[in-house]
């Protein structure tokens, strides 16, 4: 309970505000961070016991930027991932140097939309917003009681548990087929559920701990498999787009296909070694919720 709420959004507010000066100039690692910054800020608003409107607010324009930032945070993914393919995978140069001309100017387009649609001018106008509520916060601090503090840890905790019940649903949900769809909505539950426990951890004090590293190391092995799906479906649009027609391209994309699928099966059987430690750390989060009271902290929680 050493961290307070001002002191645990300024922290995150810094992780937006730092890689934006660099995200102005096309920094892909920049644009990776401001996103994750985002979603960690989004992560934290329902737990500040904000006005209801100024939440949903703020949460609102969070959302806007993250869904920008991530329309071409994909396409850099996949640019990155046909690059480190081009050196482990020869034998499709040619296809994969086809898939990245079509990817790349995808990858232009929605960069170019990205500052028209959400300027940097308004990302800095919300951090400044933020940087305000952080102030009001403090102000709010100084006089609120234990009670108050307490309040709020309780509603993180509540949120925890929320967070693994929906994770131990879609793996469920998912089962041991190797089915695509269902396998990315475990992946969203788990980033959900890594983001809720890291900031569980922030205010304990703790920089990371054996279940959010399992968390980040499954999130890691489906990331990959995401995008490697993301790909093929990229070299599907490549090869039923071909003008003028060539067969031996055609059989270069396809073979391409197989290759990655091959790989996303193998990324399958590792995340089905881990699937029920996930499981077994769904349970213990759950479990947080117990001793949490009913009322405000579990209503914040959302």
């Amino acid at each position: 309970m050493a961290i307070r709420r001002s002191q645990l959004l300024k922290r995150r507010l810094d992780r937006l505000t730092r890689p934006l000066p660099a995200l102005e100039h096309g920094d892909v690692p920049a644009l990776h961070r401001a996103r994750v910054a985002t979603r960690r800020l989004r992560e934290l608003l329902p737990m500040l016991e904000l006005d209801p409107d100024v939440a949903r607010k703020l949460g609102r324009r969070l959302r806007k930027i993250t869904r920008r930032l991530g329309s071409v945070r994909e396409l850099d993914v996949l640019l990155i991932l046909i690059d480190e393919l081009h050196v482990s995978r020869r034998e499709h140069r040619e296809a994969l140097a086809r898939v990245a001309v079509a990817v790349a100017r995808k990858r232009d387009e929605a960069r170019k939309k990205l500052f028209d649609r959400v300027p940097i001018a308004e990302t800095w106008r919300l951090a400044r917003k933020l940087e305000r509520l952080v102030e009001e916060l403090a102000e709010q601090e100084q006089s609120a009681g234990h009670l108050a503090a307490r309040r709020w840890h309780w509603a993180v905790d509540v949120r925890l548990g929320r967070r693994a019940q929906r994770l131990r649903s879609a793996l469920e949900d998912a089962g041991a087929v190797y089915l695509p769809e269902r396998l990315h909505a475990v992946r969203i539950a788990l980033k959900k559920l890594r983001y809720a426990a890291e900031l569980a951890a922030d205010i304990a004090g703790d920089k990371s701990t054996p279940d959010i590293r399992l968390l980040r190391r499954a999130q890691d092995t489906l990331g990959r498999l995401h995008d490697l799906q993301v790909l093929i479906d990229r070299v599907r649009q490549v090869q039923a787009s071909l003008t003028p027609p060539s067969v031996a391209l055609w059989r270069a994309l396809d073979a391409l296909v197989t290759s990655l699928d091959n790989e996303c099966r193998q990324l399958h059987a590792r995340y089905m070694r881990v699937r029920g430690e996930l499981d077994a750390v769904g349970v213990r989060f759950v479990r947080s919720q117990v001793g949490a009271p009913d009322g405000d902290a579990r209503r914040a929680a959302g």
